[in-house]
């Protein structure tokens, strides 16, 4: 497979309280086209400031990141919102679904904001709610589904179009221990029968165990990786995860 995430020697400053934080030191990776990969860290080890720079949200001082052969670091803010819109798809530990809308009308959202088809909108988020199992949940506001539902329709509305790359910053952040299986379950099976490109900030070892590879950072460093194998084998990852860390 090819690499469809390319990320080299990256750095990102901080100023904080007349301080600067080095939130990332020199970080290269690669993340192939279907591959699951989870990043994991100690709050301020820059596991969410990495992910928000490969999805376009900010800019590197330095270092490049290229997603489908794109250069972000090169693209206008015009470039960058488009880019998200059309080849990204982003969830987040809040669903942000709108409380006014449907799950069906919360899945259409981004494609109505992009101007495209209406027919070919419904079609594709009918489709979407039927891939998450919530058919039967299409004409319920958020105020009517569980945490596990919502964070079920964030993940259709992120698919609607048909990104190259799915980006899951702590998914399951909010939810039981139950809800959280079933994310991360759904997650593996996109990656599995979709061939769908996720890379997933987590700080559990449960959800990262059921990613290909778990990258670690330390203190802005990217200090080893883990490989999973989508094995589910938390006690491995956490194992290892605590030598690489520590």
């Amino acid at each position: 497979m090819s690499d469809l995430v390319r990320v080299d020697n990256l750095h990102k400053r901080y100023r904080l309280n007349k301080e600067n934080v080095h939130a990332l030191r020199g970080v290269s990776l690669t993340v192939r086209q279907g591959e699951f990969v989870a990043i994991m860290g100690r709050s301020g080890s820059g596991k969410t400031t990495l992910l928000h720079l490969i999805g376009g949200l900010d800019l590197p001082d330095s270092g490049s990141i290229t997603v489908a052969g794109l250069d972000i670091a090169r693209m206008s803010d015009r470039q960058r919102t488009l880019f998200r819109r059309r080849r990204v798809g982003i969830v987040f530990q809040a669903y942000n679904l709108l409380p006014t809308l449907t799950a069906f009308e919360n899945v259409m959202l981004p494609l109505m904001v992009d101007g495209q088809a209406l027919p070919e909108i419904e079609s594709r988020a009918h489709e979407l709610l039927s891939l998450v199992h919530l058919s039967d949940r299409e004409a319920h506001q958020p105020s009517a589904l569980s945490g596990g539902e919502q964070q079920r329709v964030a993940i259709a509305r992120s698919l609607l179009n048909r990104p190259d790359l799915l980006l899951a910053d702590e998914p399951t952040g909010n939810l039981d221990p139950a809800a959280a299986a079933e994310i991360w379950q759904l997650l593996r099976n996109l990656a599995n029968e979709k061939q769908t490109t996720i890379v997933m900030v987590t700080h559990e070892a449960a959800a990262a165990a059921n990613a290909d590879r778990v990258l670690v950072l330390r203190e802005g460093s990217l200090v080893g990786e883990i490989e999973s194998q989508g094995s589910r084998d938390a006690a491995l990852v956490a194992s290892r995860y605590a030598e690489l860390a520590r």
